[in-house]
């Protein structure tokens, strides 16, 4: 009896093992067995469109990239902001037409100015491998396979023009102005500096904005709709603990100035293939020419005299708020009821005390700029030039200034006043379309 048993059980478990190979044949293919998941050979392009991207596994953010390949044995740099202690090796990856490319070793370079802040501008030089044609980056904290799918992508802008940057330049001049934060509505100051700008020659103004309150904002949505001015969200404050001073041992915080070091650098890059100059400056700063009535004029001179200059170092003067004599220099233009206060009363200039350090700020071909801080390049190609004060200067307008100077020690200087006449209509003008003028 024990015998047919075992003979009925090998004919069934024979049975069993040609039903599973006939299942396994004969299924169509979606029903097979699925094979272990590899790497994705495609690019899985989760592509970042914010303005600040947290870095996986890491501390750091990331900002933007864009190509540049004036550094040797480099193709792309990354603009981000590292935290100084936690430094890690990063590997650069790269979506090629669709095609993820192989790892290459990313360079990171830490900015020298920090300020003392824990956190600072840094740069990631990365190398394109060969027969890639780079259409976004991301960075690895890990050199092997690993899992792409939720790995943030930047794309790669300022891509090769071929020697032929100079007939593409949209503009001749781009403001970069760092940064809006906090409820900021000086709006007839923004106004008035705007139309300045507007008059003088420029041609785009970027502006990196925090938040700033309700009345400059309905402001900049009018110049924003003009194409005047380009807004870029930065919401360094979602991220960090940014400082409103410029020194950590003053103020504390993670970051410089809610990341100016940062912004400052990433307008460069972002004017690189599309501007031919860029004025480094606050929104309370105008660069005015005294010998010159355009920036266009003023550059033409400057750089036919020092062709071989990139950087162009000018000094800031203070316009202090001071009584205004209407009987002395004439009325005074009203805009009643704007929040924020009239630049054109600002006639007294202080004059700088040379003999100890003195902050210029900068006119710049930025693609003669590789790093920058607030008040000088910090790697270029060139040269620079400090430009004597009497060709131009810095009119300086802040809210308040630390010290008050008696009037014998101030200088008398109206050139803002020699644009009234053209000035009053556009601020007039763009204050009406806002709706804060009747």
């Amino acid at each position: 009896m024990a015998k047919p048993k075992r003979v009925k059980f090998l004919l069934l478990f024979i049975a069993i093992l040609i039903f599973i190979f006939c299942i396994t044949v004969r299924t169509p293919r979606t029903y097979r067995i699925i094979p272990l998941r590899r790497a994705p050979k495609t690019c899985p392009l989760q592509i970042s469109e914010r303005s600040i991207t947290p870095l996986n596994n890491t501390k750091h953010l990331l900002v933007s990239a864009y190509m540049d390949q004036r550094v040797n044995g480099f193709d792309v740099r990354i603009i981000g902001i590292f935290k100084r202690d936690s430094i890690q090796k990063l590997h650069c990856v790269f979506c090629c037409a669709g095609q993820l490319s192989s790892k290459t070793p990313g360079t990171i370079l830490q900015h020298t100015d920090n300020f003392g802040f824990p956190y600072v501008t840094t740069d990631v030089m990365c190398q394109i491998p060969q027969n890639c044609s780079a259409t976004h980056v991301s960075l690895l904290t890990e050199p092997g396979e690993v899992q792409l799918v939720d790995q943030p992508w930047l794309p790669v802008r300022n891509k090769k023009t071929n020697g032929k940057e100079k007939e593409k330049l949209q503009f001749n001049f781009t403001v970069c102005i760092s940064n809006l934060f906090g409820d900021y509505n000086n709006v007839l100051q923004f106004a008035q500096t705007l139309e300045m700008y507007r008059l003088l020659g420029v041609d785009r103004v970027v502006i990196y904005n925090t938040s700033c309150g309700p009345d400059l904002n309905r402001l900049l949505q009018i110049y924003s709709q003009e194409g005047f001015v380009e807004m870029v969200p930065w919401p360094i404050d979602q991220h960090l603990n940014p400082s409103r001073g410029w020194l950590f041992s003053l103020s504390g915080g993670d970051v410089h100035y809610f990341g100016q070091l940062t912004t400052l650098n990433e307008c460069i890059y972002r004017s690189m293939d599309r501007s031919r100059y860029v004025l480094l400056n606050d929104i309370d700063e105008i660069i005015m020419p005294y010998k010159h009535n355009t920036l266009t004029s003023l550059m033409d001179v400057l750089q036919q005299q020092h062709p071989n200059n990139g950087v162009f170092l000018i000094e800031n003067h203070t316009f202090p708020k001071k009584p205004f004599n209407e009987s002395k220099w004439g009325p005074l233009p009203r805009w009643r009821g704007v929040p924020g206060f009239n630049i054109l009363d600002r006639i007294y200039r202080e004059e700088p005390d040379r003999t100890i350090y003195h902050p210029h700020k900068m006119i710049v071909q930025p693609r003669m700029v590789q790093q920058t801080s607030v008040h000088e390049v910090l790697q270029m190609i060139g040269q620079m030039f400090k430009v004597p004060p009497d060709v131009c200067r810095f009119i300086h307008s802040p809210i308040s200034t630390p010290t008050e100077r008696p009037l014998e020690q101030l200088h008398v200087d109206t050139r803002l006043r020699d644009f009234t006449e053209e000035l009053l209509p556009g601020v007039n003008k763009v204050l009406r379309k806002a709706g804060l003028l009747t």
